[in-house]
């Protein structure tokens, strides 16, 4: 009997509310059509790209896996490196359990992925503020050399230069590759592809818009391709493919700079060119919701007080607040900060030193563009999951789930398990 396949398709910022208009596509259609649906996964807190890309890996939440933010976070510190390496991750990947259990792997894109142990990798890494036209010198030592060899001297002008909508995107790049690695590897068998663009339309533009659409159709495309290459060049009887998502996208209409705040109350000081000098208190932005960083533990109450006379006062559009302790109680969330907290309705948070207290979403910044995510789960359209192949119950269709229960899903697929994780295989959705 022949060994079953995983193939991944990830798409950032897919939400539960794109299900019903992706049935008219073709290739999710037939997914659709011919498998399960988990109508409704909750993503981690907060609902960022890379602690949710890691809880999807890992099985595991924030607490235990180690990636609680896109970035790594610095008080008065703007930019700063994103995480990227496998080795901050504190818990062993679902491919390289399918490593040990004899499958081979491959990693497309894969957030915080750099240096992880499958066999095949183009890991995703975000080289700070660099616009230049050697993307390469960031993969080595990182990514398979192989793979580096055989395909960037085709494909790696689609990394280059200051405009990605005329040279190319991540995501050209990546559907690119992919086909080729599994026509030239005869089908890694177990494979994660990660495309972007949807999520930098919805932040650009809103959730729901014509060229979100438009972007689904694109990505229904790429699908398409991978799909045919399985065809053609691997063990489409065999493989069970999965379309996920990491977190949804909620519109935004405020954005909040929580740091004028702190600064107009006496917990910052700045210089006569607006940097910060010290802090008591320091807010750092996880776009829709934000970290209130204490400097000196003999403050933690000071601030505590005053951040629950700014949520009752009204003022500031705050609807949460959650001590350190709570949030890891809560949500499983650590980080470097003593409180966590969030607008209701949803409002984006700002970290610079220089912008008005409150001002308008615009296109740019991901933490504070016309839609974002970052919140608590049950506030942003949540994300979801759908799959189609041999250990997939043709017909399934689970309400909701969580999307720490996606790698012992997968792994069951496989007939491995994981052990120490806080998600559950979704039961309903295998044969």
């Amino acid at each position: 009997m022949a060994r079953q396949r995983l193939l991944v398709f990830m798409i950032d910022a897919l939400c539960e509310m794109d299900v019903e208009y992706m049935r008219t596509l073709p290739n999710f259609g037939e997914i659709l059509s011919e498998g399960a649906l988990v109508r409704e996964i909750e993503p981690v807190y907060p609902s960022f790209t890379y602690p949710c890309h890691v809880a999807i890996m890992t099985g595991c939440f924030p607490d235990r896996h180690g990636i609680p933010h896109n970035e790594m976070v610095q008080a008065g510190v703007h930019p700063v490196p994103w995480y990227c390496k496998r080795e901050m991750v504190k818990k062993k990947f679902f491919a390289e359990y399918a490593k040990e259990a004899g499958y081979s792997t491959c990693l497309i894109n894969w957030p915080v992925s750099a240096g992880a142990d499958v066999d095949y990798n183009l890991p995703m890494i975000i080289p700070m503020m660099y616009k230049g036209d050697n993307p390469r010198q960031f993969y080595e030592g990182y990514a398979t050399e192989e793979l580096l060899d055989r395909y960037y001297w085709k494909y790696g002008h689609l990394l280059r230069g200051l405009n990605r909508h005329i040279n190319g995107s991540l995501d050209l790049f990546t559907n690119a590759v992919a086909p080729d690695i599994i026509r030239d590897y005869h089908q890694p068998e177990v494979m994660f592809v990660k495309m972007c663009d949807l999520d930098t339309i919805r932040h650009d533009l809103g959730v729901d818009t014509d060229l979100a659409r438009e972007q689904l159709k694109k990505h229904d495309c790429e699908l398409g391709v991978l799909m045919e290459s399985v065809r053609r060049y691997g063990d489409l009887e065999n493989t069970n493919f999965i379309v996920m998502g990491d977190h949804g996208q909620t519109d935004v209409k405020r954005v909040l700079n929580f740091n004028r705040v702190l600064r107009d109350a006496g917990f910052q000081e700045w210089d006569a060119e607006g940097k910060l000098k010290d802090y008591a208190a320091y807010c750092h932005s996880v776009g829709l919701s934000a970290w209130i960083e204490v400097k000196r533990s003999e403050d933690v109450e000071r601030v505590h007080r005053f951040l629950q006379e700014a949520l009752a006062s009204g003022k500031y559009g705050l609807g949460y607040l959650f001590t350190k302790e709570e949030a890891r109680e809560r949500f499983h969330l650590t980080g470097p900060f003593d409180f966590v907290i969030e607008g209701n309705p949803p409002i984006a948070f700002g970290y610079t030193l220089e912008d008005p207290l409150f001002r308008d979403a615009a296109p740019g910044d991901y933490k504070t563009a016309m839609a974002g995510h970052g919140g608590l789960p049950w506030l942003d359209h949540r994300t979801t999951f759908f799959c189609a192949g041999p250990a997939i119950r043709k017909g399934a269709m689970v309400e909701k789930a969580r999307l720490v229960d996606e790698a012992p899903t997968m792994a069951r697929m496989l007939g491995f398990s994981m052990p120490d994780i806080d998600g559950k295989p979704i039961e309903e959705i295998l044969r």
